[in-house]
């Protein structure tokens, strides 16, 4: 996964990601490479974006637009936006002061890092 611009349409990065995802352990046998669904916005909602998440065995699940709100897509998107809520807490990840992307994705780890530790706080598992 590369780190691109914020003026870059999110759309360009579909296949990128589906590509970066790390195998899947867990079961006995090979570990699996893809997701089975992946779940996307209307700004996804194109046949050509669909067709090449189904070319590699993937079902698009792309709420469509001009069609009601209430497609159940939310519940899996507040996750994310949970996640880039919780990022927004760290003043240097709000908004990107550094040139170098490398001390950027360096920045997100930790800030990953730190939420998991409180979290696991709260849960008493530390």
């Amino acid at each position: 996964m590369s780190l691109t611009g914020g003026n870059r349409n999110d759309v360009t990065q579909l296949m990128p990601l589906i590509e970066a995802v790390p195998p899947v352990s867990g079961r006995r046998g090979r570990p699996r490479r893809r997701p089975d669904t992946v779940f996307a916005d209307r700004a996804y909602d194109h046949d050509k974006y669909r067709k090449q998440v189904q070319a590699v065995g993937i079902t698009p699940i792309i709420a469509r637009r001009g069609a009601a709100h209430g497609s159940g897509l939310g519940q899996y998107r507040w996750v994310v936006e949970q996640t880039f809520a919780l990022l927004h807490w760290f003043r240097r990840l709000r908004i990107r002061w550094e040139v170098r992307d490398d001390i950027h994705e360096a920045f997100l780890r930790l800030g990953c890092a730190i939420i998991c530790f409180r979290r696991m706080v709260n849960l008493q598992l530390c």
